[in-house]
């Protein structure tokens, strides 16, 4: 008998130490564990870094290009593969060029080596740069606004988490408040001796019902819970405390008109990279100035191995270039106007985001104080109906009503508790829309 209180004792304190091991979780780290965790916002974050690496190579074309070339060539006698190269002169020529009278053949060098750098500056390029770098300059601020939309929903989407694990938990223990309420009066029932079968079969088909409506609660706790977990990158066998209850008041919102928005930053962008683009393709057809330098090493030797050591030549120049596109054949005038229609499109998108996103930012406003507003008739009404259970009861336990009536006004107690509850989820959710679309 002592081994087996024993043995209860170490069970009991075992639950004791689950429960008392908890992991505590506030709304504010949940919410920094998900967006540390989301893929989303990871992918976004890359995309920044992207666009910034395209931007050092476009400003790259700005600076000058060094080339270097190193060439080495065996000259092969087609007629005489094995043979060197021996040119025949004609006796006019050696006639007519003293310093080659009476030199028959030349043999020419078989080995050559060439070797140059080659430097090129742009000095003018009429927009081809320019409006280059401008549009990746476009395309990292788009980038930067896109990851900032991204964590307007990956932080909406963590809150919406939050509040319905929360809203599980809540949901349980009225589930089990309304089961422990239908077991006691089925005990007062019994209890006085004065249990007649209809009351008694209504009374266990109640229990039997809220035994139902708890199991499903408690699944659909542990199932959001699950998930909060998975996202949060937190243990799944951790139990976890969620801190944060529902607010018990809301403050008011102010309706105002929606100034600017992620979304429409974009866009916005969007068209100015466009537009950047088509710029700098209708500059492809202008002229391009340029500072040029090179130097050339030149060598050449029938014997490989001397080629070094024989005669070098050596020639080096500075000048301006200046490149002029004559005729593309119209390429550079159609790519431009791809872009230029691509940002119409874009603008379209714009003009239409400003008034669907706005009339959603003026109905989720509307929305929260329209909540807000039926909160306080509806917790009015919630605290008449847990009142009316009570003199329902009372009565239920002096005899003076059936087992029917106290089930109807149970349940109703029960709906107007889930109502409240939901009620509170919506408000918060709703403030949460707000923040996502606005400022």
């Amino acid at each position: 008998m002592r081994k087996f209180f024993g043995c209860l004792f170490a069970l009991y304190a075992g639950f004791c130490c689950i429960d008392g091991f908890a992991m505590d979780l506030s709304l504010g780290d949940a919410v920094q564990k998900i967006m540390a965790e989301s893929h989303d916002l990871k992918k976004a974050d890359a995309n920044v870094k992207k666009a910034q690496a395209s931007l050092d190579a476009v400003n790259a074309l700005r600076w000058f290009n060094i080339e270097g070339t190193a060439t080495y060539m065996s000259l092969i006698n087609v007629e005489k593969p094995f043979d060197s190269f021996n040119v025949q002169l004609p006796p006019e020529i050696g006639g007519l060029i003293p310093q080659m009278a009476g030199i028959e053949n030349i043999d020419v060098p078989d080995n050559i080596f060439m070797a140059g750098v080659t430097i090129t500056q742009p000095i003018y390029t009429f927009g081809k740069i320019g409006n280059a770098v401008d549009s990746v300059r476009n395309a990292i601020k788009m980038s930067e606004y896109s990851k900032e939309m991204v964590m307007r929903e990956v932080r909406y989407a963590a809150v919406d988490l939050y509040w319905t694990a929360k809203m599980t938990d809540e949901i349980v223990e009225i589930a089990r408040k309304n089961l422990n309420d239908a077991v006691s009066a089925k005990k007062k029932l019994t209890g006085a001796g004065r249990a007649n079968r209809g009351n008694l079969v209504k009374i266990e088909s109640d229990i039997a019902t809220k035994e139902i409506n708890l199991s499903d609660a408690e699944f659909n706790r542990d199932t959001a819970h699950r998930m909060l977990k998975i996202l949060a990158g937190i243990d799944i066998d951790e139990p976890l405390n969620l801190t944060d209850n529902f607010p018990e008041s809301f403050p008011e919102i102010e309706n105002k008109k929606l100034s600017s928005t992620p979304e429409w930053q974009v866009l916005d962008q969007q068209i100015k990279m466009y537009e950047a683009k088509a710029s700098a393709n209708r500059a492809n057809g202008y002229p391009t100035l340029a500072a040029v330098g090179a130097y050339d090493y030149f060598t050449m030797d029938k014997d490989l191995k001397n080629m070094f050591n024989s005669r070098a030549e050596q020639a080096a120049y500075l000048g301006l270039a200046l490149k002029v596109p004559i005729f593309s054949g119209g390429v550079n005038r159609a790519n431009a106007t791809v872009e230029v229609m691509n940002a119409e499109a874009v603008r379209q998108d714009f003009e239409k985001s400003k008034k669907i996103t706005s009339e959603k930012y003026t109905n989720a406003i509307k929305q929260y104080n329209h909540l807000r507003g039926n909160l306080k008739g509806l917790t009015n009404a919630r605290n008449l109906a847990a009142k009316a259970y009570g003199f329902s009861r009372d009565r239920f336990a002096a005899g003076q009503t059936s087992a029917v009536e106290l089930a109807d006004v149970s349940n109703g107690l029960y709906q107007l508790d889930m109502a409240l509850l939901n009620a509170k989820y919506k408000i918060l959710m709703s403030a949460e829309s707000i923040k996502k679309l606005g400022e």
